[in-house]
């Protein structure tokens, strides 16, 4: 693909921006609703980790025109509930790779929190103060800088699982599993992963979850089960058209090596035996087939004891209402951040 004189100095460029990429974090709620830091200054490559604190929030972008409307083919983190009493997480975190000096216009979707000033931005100049009067319902901002395109660029969600401890692994792997397509699968189903890992859940058509359970409740969120107070990861709806050719992305972090059983809530998908397991041990009885087994027996009648959206996408049930218009342009944050870095 490269002569090997290239390939040395193409690696060297890469491996010197690398080198100069910043990390900026954001947390974004946990008391007042807002984003902490409200606004900062990016360069192309650095990357803005959003870390998501109580209750449910989202970080979701939009235009300077419409502060708190999705941008066509904007990022969208989707739904990232924490329980209130959760104070020493582990947080879901979300990461935006910054791919040019454009502004990029960020909003909490959830309920009335945009309007109540919840904004962010990277890059906004002396404009966000403008941006987020105008999510407040003050005045309008210039047409001449919202006509500009929306910022491109890649959004991966990240949540540690199964605890809290640092991982300790110094070389991690990501092992990516396919979420749906042609069949109602996790494709690998199951998969052994070392502390540190990460598995990234990449999300076909049409619409599904990764949504993390129990071997005794197969098919039912680990956060509404559990009697300790443990919160799940769930990646939430993910919406894909059939015609797609960009796909969402969801990541999870190991940090230790014990089962972790995953399931589609989407709706009577787990009851025909859509679900995952990390580290389940296959000469144990708990194994995963024996998980499968246990969901197809408890939820096999076709309908999802979990809340499941309707076909515009809506969940019922008291769960948070999810948009079919969220576009597909998510994708695994690292390899993203590389393939714009060997682009530039």
């Amino acid at each position: 693909m490269f002569t090997s004189t290239a390939f040395i100095t193409l690696l060297s460029v890469t491996i010197s921006s690398l080198a100069r990429a910043a990390q900026l974090n954001v947390t974004v709620g946990g008391g007042p609703l807002k984003f902490d830091p409200e606004f900062v200054t990016a360069n192309p490559g650095d990357t803005v980790v959003f870390t998501f604190m109580q209750t449910n929030h989202t970080a979701t972008q939009s235009t300077l025109a419409n502060p708190c409307s999705m941008a066509p083919s904007g990022f969208d983190s989707g739904y990232m509930p924490v329980a209130a009493s959760n104070t020493n997480g582990p947080f879901p975190a979300a990461e935006f790779t910054v791919q040019n000096t454009n502004p990029v216009w960020v909003y909490c979707k959830q309920a009335n929190h945009c309007q109540q000033g919840m904004v962010f931005a990277i890059n906004p100049g002396t404009q966000f103060a403008a941006f987020q009067a105008a999510a407040m319902g003050g005045s309008s901002t210039t047409a001449t800088t919202a006509t500009a395109p929306p910022a491109t660029g890649t959004v991966s969600a990240t949540t540690t699982v199964s605890g809290s401890a640092a991982p300790t692994s110094t070389v991690s792997t990501d092992h990516k599993v396919v979420v749906g397509g042609s069949t109602l699968t996790f494709t690998p189903s199951n998969i052994s992963a070392q502390v540190g890992d990460t598995v990234t859940f990449q999300f076909m058509q049409k619409n599904h979850t990764a949504t993390q359970s129990t071997f005794a409740n197969p098919c039912r969120d680990l956060t509404s089960t559990s009697t300790s107070g443990q919160v799940g990861f769930d990646s939430g709806f993910m919406p894909v058209a059939a015609g797609a050719t960009t796909f969402p992305a969801y990541t999870i972090q190991i940090n230790n090596t014990s089962p972790v059983w995953v399931y589609c809530k989407q709706a009577g998908h787990c009851g025909q035996g859509m679900v995952f397991s990390v580290n389940a041990v296959e000469s144990s009885a708990n194994n995963y087939a024996a998980f499968q087994a246990r969901a197809k027996q408890l939820n096999g009648t076709g309908t999802s004891t979990s809340a499941s959206p309707s076909p515009t996408g809506t969940t019922t049930g008291g769960a948070t209402k999810m948009s079919t218009s969220r576009d597909a342009g998510v994708a695994v944050g690292l390899a993203s951040f590389v393939l714009g870095m060997l682009l530039m």
